[in-house]
């Protein structure tokens, strides 16, 4: 029983040893959100993104309401159409339909839109410069992890003495 003591309290010494050896983690964190929001080519980026989808928008209400426009004038004159007459109104309403379904899905589609390959287009380079700015000040604090306070990880709480978010954006800003 001695000797289990003994060795175990050898044990515990070593690891304890083996830790007090190891350098600290230090960790940071930056928000993203906010160096995109106010880093001026991030900002420019978006403002464009932003008209480009205003413009879409414009041209899907147009098409919806011409759309409902076409539906309304069928359902009014249904009862007076031969079926000849009806038949082709039914198919130019579900072409119109077609189209605009079809417009949408070449816009917004997630994987293949005109959106996703203008994000990437437009802020791809700009996200590359970020996360160089951000890995430039984590080695220049000797920091160990960044973690995004925007991003999908939970950070229930931080101390702003480690988040790094407004010396990235100066460094961005200067253009280091």
């Amino acid at each position: 029983m001695k000797k289990l003591f003994l060795f175990t309290s050898i044990l515990l010494f070593l690891t304890v040893a083996v830790f007090a050896q190891t350098s600290p983690v230090k960790i940071g964190y930056v928000d993203s959100q906010v160096i995109l929001n106010q880093y001026p080519p991030a900002i420019k980026a978006q403002s464009d993104l932003d008209a480009l989808i205003q413009n879409w928008n414009k041209k899907i209400d147009s098409m919806t309401v011409t759309l409902q426009q076409s539906y309304q004038s069928y359902q009014q004159q249904v009862e007076t159409m031969t079926a000849d007459a009806r038949a082709q109104r039914e198919q130019e309403i579900v072409l119109q339909q077609q189209r605009l379904d079809q417009f949408r899905q070449q816009k917004y589609n997630q994987q293949t839109g005109e959106l996703y390959v203008k994000q990437e287009q437009m802020l791809g380079p700009i996200k590359e410069k970020v996360f160089d700015a951000i890995d430039k000040v984590a080695k220049e604090e000797g920091m160990n992890f960044v973690f995004d306070k925007a991003g999908d990880v939970v950070l229930l709480y931080a101390d702003q003495e480690y988040d790094i978010t407004f010396k990235v954006l100066d460094n961005l800003k200067r253009g280091k």
